[in-house]
């Protein structure tokens, strides 16, 4: 079997790893000569909307994937047009690629989101402030991510300067929500409507980044657990979604709120390359090909952490029980994920010191 992809980063090259394995050979399309999953798959080196990349990089395939939502849709739909099988559908990302779109499906689904408005220009602003309040974050409704696009308004007088700030149009801004911390639920869906869920999981944010993933979620209650998977579910099924996708939560005293939806493998799902049964890596591999899913169980706990701006000390992380890094070929660069090591035990109080020690490790690297 061969499979397509468009986009050639990290996640492409982790998905080549977990394709090789199944005897699943893969293509990249990146514009990018030294793209991280080149290392391993064959590179197509072309703009994502290039015709001739596009026929080439599914030459052979049986179908293409891609891993960022940033993709142009354009591309995706022409090889649809072209008798391509392209997974998941065309609809996961035209409707992820704009949170409005994004809340809008989820309020339509009874799925709880922070209250906001769309703002179009600068006459927009005071019904948006009527509608949501301040303080508040102001969004680019597409395009952005790790923190990027995106303006905290603290007053309602800076709505109409953080409007100008991103470009005056095209904009959502949404209400801020009062949460005890930040969730993600993973789900993998196959073409025959099959699911692996994965636990939800705790993530902490550094400047809009990843910064640190705990699996499954510590202490977090049936009820809340239960909520954050039925989310996952009922997005992917309301997509018709193939493959894996992931949706970023808030934990709250009054129940799960949905933040925003990766219609693909997801940061915070890297610990499941050694601490889930079946990564999510393979489980989309598995997916989008038709093949059957994989167990999403933890085994243990699990966590990971990245590894931005810097390279660490990787001896020194190497050191440290049951960890393993996942380094990405990437030159430094500041807010750049260069890395990530994963950490696995039999239990949280067995995880808490090599977790520390790799936070020591990976924070020096962020912070130099």
């Amino acid at each position: 079997m061969r499979l397509g992809i468009l986009g050639g980063g990290q996640l492409a090259w982790m998905l080549a790893q977990s394709a090789e394995p199944l005897g699943v050979s893969v293509a990249v399309l990146d514009p990018s000569p030294d793209c991280a999953a080149g290392r391993i798959a064959d590179h197509v080196v072309a703009a994502y909307d290039d015709p001739a990349g596009l026929d080439e990089v599914s030459k052979g395939a049986d179908v293409v994937t891609y891993e960022f939502e940033n993709v142009p849709a354009a591309a995706v739909t022409r090889l649809a047009e072209h008798g391509m099988p392209v997974l998941p559908f065309p609809a996961s990302l035209t409707i992820t690629q704009d949170r409005a779109r994004e809340k809008e499906l989820m309020s339509g689904l009874g799925i709880k989101v922070a209250p906001y408005a769309l703002i179009d220009s600068a006459d927009d602003a005071a019904a948006a402030l009527e509608a949501v309040g301040a303080p508040g974050i102001l969004k680019t409704r597409r395009l952005g991510y790790d923190g990027k696009g995106q303006v905290r308004v603290k007053s309602a007088d800076d709505l109409p300067a953080a409007i100008a700030e991103l470009g005056g149009t095209d904009l959502i801004y949404e209400g801020l929500i009062a949460f005890t911390r930040e969730l993600s639920v993973v789900v993998a869906r196959g073409t025959d409507g099959s699911l692996a869920v994965y636990p939800p999981v705790e993530n902490e944010h550094r400047d809009g980044i990843l910064a640190c993933t705990l699996a499954p979620a510590p202490d977090l209650s049936a009820e809340h657990a239960e909520a954050a998977q039925a989310i996952g579910v009922a997005v992917a099924e309301a997509l018709d979604h193939i493959g894996v996708l992931c949706v970023e939560l808030f934990d709250t005293a009054e129940g799960i709120v949905a933040n925003e939806i990766a219609p693909r493998v997801h940061n915070s799902g890297h610990w499941s390359i050694e601490g889930a049964v079946t990564s999510q890596f393979e489980n989309h591999v598995r997916g989008v090909l038709g093949l059957p899913l994989g167990d999403p169980s933890v085994r243990g706990v699990a966590a990971m952490v990245n590894i931005v701006g810097t390279e660490p000390d990787l001896a020194a992380l190497l050191a440290i029980p049951g960890a393993s890094v996942h380094t990405y070929g990437k030159a430094p660069r500041t807010g750049r994920k260069l890395a990530h090591v994963t950490l696995v035990a039999d239990s949280a109080e067995a995880l808490a010191v090599p977790l520390a020690q790799a936070r020591v490790l990976c924070d020096a690297a962020w912070d130099a």
